[in-house]
């Protein structure tokens, strides 16, 4: 009977249009989407339908922008930038490992008690036992990796939510970092050090950032001409090259203005640099590779996930492996910020920031969607605010208070943007 069923087509599947409709249909809606404004109309209907993108969380920024800049000139000023640059790479790292998890839906309270151990692991193993910085470094992450691993086998294995899990790991892992740091509560790092000057002062020579930032528009050009001809193979409308080069030039000119104003600074900081690429890998993960097309279909829902063949639990240990070790990462960059290892390092908003930054950027906390890019535009939003009433010398409780407003409407925002995008599936 069972063969039977599922041979025979539902009744309301009789008049579902053939392949070849469905295709035809789709190319007509391509053609619409081709040329400079088929392109603004198609990302109108995208906007209608609910997928917003990174629509909201920049237009947000360009507010607080706007008004920090109206009250304090010195807010937009290229020296003030880099130090926000410098600042928003450690919580950053950080909420890279959070987009993971939310992704998978699930989610990780103890990355702020993971950096202030991995601080305090680096800074004992290389100060106070003579370890080469680097293997020092690599320690660290390793123990943040074992740490994501049990995580997810308490999930996977005893079905223990990973609320409670990483709850009870978040006050592990604090007791873990006070007793490595002992009676003295703090490790001062070599100041003068690579890591401490990688923290503090290092920028990314004027030309180099330049060429940089060639890249990005080189590779969407490249891409999208691949992926033009790929279409063109199939008998597919394709983006006209004219709307492929406009949006080209004009992210290279974005680029190459934002890091000619960040260079009358002191340029652009290294370690954003390395945080922006660690972002750029995870997006090509996300993207473009068969495990990133997982992630979303597990977080989507990860029983159909596993009935399509997915080893969800594999999945799940690597955004817990991923998210504890970013953590770790970021701790290492935090204690290279600060010179030192000590008992507030991850403690305090860390653990909010990190996981507000990722859901104001855009990262869905239903699963199944987001974007490694939502941690650097979310982290971006939050230490404008910080840096913007630091300058105003206002008290951090309205920076608690603004914070947790932006986190607020982010949220209503996303699911608002479900709702119109369940309604708009079924229209």
């Amino acid at each position: 009977m069972g063969n039977d069923m599922r041979g025979t087509p539902p009744a309301e599947s009789r008049d579902t249009p053939q392949p070849s409709t469905l295709l035809d249909r789709s190319d007509v809606r391509v053609k619409h989407a081709t040329g400079v404004g088929g392109t603004v109309s198609a990302f109108v209907e995208r906007v209608k339908s609910g997928d917003l993108g990174s629509l909201p969380v920049i237009a947000g920024l360009i507010i607080i922008w706007t008004v920090f800049t109206s009250l304090n000139p010195v807010f937009l000023s290229a020296s003030n930038l880099v130090n926000l640059l410098f600042d928003c790479s450690t919580v950053g790292v950080i909420s890279l490992g959070i987009v993971c998890v939310l992704m998978v839906g699930q989610i990780d309270l103890s990355v702020g008690s993971m950096s202030g151990f991995a601080s305090a692991l680096v800074g004992l193993l290389w100060v106070n036992h003579g370890w080469p910085v680097l293997l020092a470094i690599i320690a660290a992450i390793v123990v943040g990796a074992v740490v994501g691993a049990v995580y997810a086998l308490l999930l996977n294995r005893l079905g223990m939510p990973s609320f409670v899990a990483t709850l009870a790991g978040l006050l592990a892992i604090l007791g873990m970092q006070l007793y490595v740091l002992g009676a003295a509560g703090s490790i001062n790092l070599p100041y003068g050090s690579a890591m401490v000057n990688l923290g503090q002062l290092i920028v990314i020579p004027a030309i180099v950032s330049h060429l940089l930032a060639l890249v990005p528009g080189v590779v969407m050009l490249v891409v999208g001409l691949r992926t033009r001809q790929r279409r063109h193979a199939s008998r597919l409308s394709a983006q006209s090259i004219g709307s492929l080069l406009v949006r080209c030039i004009a992210i290279t000119v974005l680029l190459e203005v934002v890091v000619t104003y960040l260079n009358q600074g002191r340029g652009v900081p290294l370690m954003f640099g390395i945080f922006l690429g660690l972002a750029i890998a995870m997006d090509y993960a996300l993207t473009r590779t068969r495990w990133g097309r997982s992630m979303s279909a597990v977080g989507g829902n990860h029983e159909a996930a596993r009935r399509a063949g997915i080893d969800v639990n594999a999945i799940y240990t690597s955004a817990f492996v991923l998210c504890a070790s970013l953590a770790a990462l970021g701790g290492v960059l935090t204690a290279a910020r600060l010179a030192s290892a000590s008992q507030q390092a991850g403690t305090g908003d860390v653990n909010l920031n990190a996981i507000a930054a990722a859901v104001i950027g855009g990262t869905s906390l239903f699963g199944g969607r987001g974007s490694a890019y939502s941690a650097v535009l979310g982290i971006i939003v939050i230490q404008s605010i910080a840096s913007g009433l630091t300058l105003l010398n206002l008290s951090s409780s309205l920076r608690f208070m603004i914070t947790g407003a932006v986190l607020a409407i982010a949220v209503i925002v996303d699911s608002l943007a479900r709702q119109s995008r369940v309604s708009h599936g079924r229209a």
